[in-house]
């Protein structure tokens, strides 16, 4: 999966929810994407856009080390 950004909301604001509706995160547009696997960071990225569908650029792995410790 790829992680955007989190937030936090009341479940009553998330029930009102709608087609459409914008949910604020707490990255900017230009902050690097994480790409997880079973809950573990394994590379960061930026979203790119092509052919009109969403995907990641690779711009860093995380260390092998880093990628073991996430899990334990």
């Amino acid at each position: 999966s790829v992680s955007f950004g989190d937030t936090v909301m009341p479940l009553a604001d998330v029930l009102k929810l709608s087609s459409g509706a914008i949910i604020e995160l707490n990255r900017s547009v230009s902050d690097p994407v994480e790409v997880l696997v079973n809950d573990s960071v394994i590379a960061r990225g930026d979203v790119v856009v092509v052919d009109g569908n969403y995907g990641v650029r690779i711009t860093e792995i995380v260390s092998r080390r880093a990628r073991v410790r996430s899990m334990l």
